[in-house]
């Protein structure tokens, strides 16, 4: 249970909702579940006044700008670079954003304007969710629970490159630094009448 969330205070920050990151396969919630909620989620914060914030992954020509450290499974990068359409936010997210975050990383606030955003818009909670869960979602909570963001996981507005990964990081990881909940719980919390 949420206690009532005061949308002019809340944010939904949404990672990677691209066709690159959707075209993938993803569990445990399929691409089409994730837009969904994240679609759900969006509509009813901003319809109360709240602040819509998504990322995007991209890199310069050449990836001039990605990480390059040696690694054992190093992230797979389409040849060439990235095209114009993968880095487009899916057509099936169809609520206009207030600010559109380009990272180079998965975290969506190392080296970006995020969190200046969230604090000049008087932000002090963050509802999160997007691709990937364990990457992406997991390293932007991290880093929003040491800025000393509350943060909530939409846990079903999120997913991964496989079921047991998302599990992992929801189960294990998450709930140390964010409260975990499905869409459904979010919403209602949004619905209920915040206090002054």
């Amino acid at each position: 249970m949420l206690n009532e969330l005061d949308p002019r205070f809340t944010a939904l920050v949404l990672i990677d909702l691209q066709n690159w990151t959707l075209g993938m396969p993803i569990a445990p919630h399929p691409a089409s579940a994730v837009v969904g909620n994240a679609s759900r989620l969006a509509r009813s914060l901003k319809a109360s006044g709240g602040t819509i914030i998504v990322t995007r992954a991209d890199f310069s020509a050449g990836y001039a700008d990605a990480l390059r450290q040696p690694v054992d499974i190093p992230l797979p990068l389409p040849e060439g670079g990235l095209p114009h359409e993968a880095v487009a936010l899916s057509q099936a997210f169809d609520i206009e954003p207030d600010a559109v975050i380009t990272k180079r990383q998965w975290s969506a606030f190392h080296g970006t304007e995020l969190d200046l955003q969230l604090r000049r818009r008087g932000i002090s909670t963050m509802i999160l969710g997007g691709v990937m869960t364990n990457f992406g979602v997991e390293s932007t909570a991290r880093d929003a629970w040491q800025h000393s963001y509350s943060v909530i996981i939409a846990e079903d507005a999120s997913s991964s490159i496989n079921a047991d990964m998302h599990r992992f990081s929801i189960e294990r990881i998450l709930p140390r630094v964010a409260r975990v909940r499905a869409t459904a719980d979010i919403l209602s919390s949004l619905a209920a009448p915040a206090t002054a």
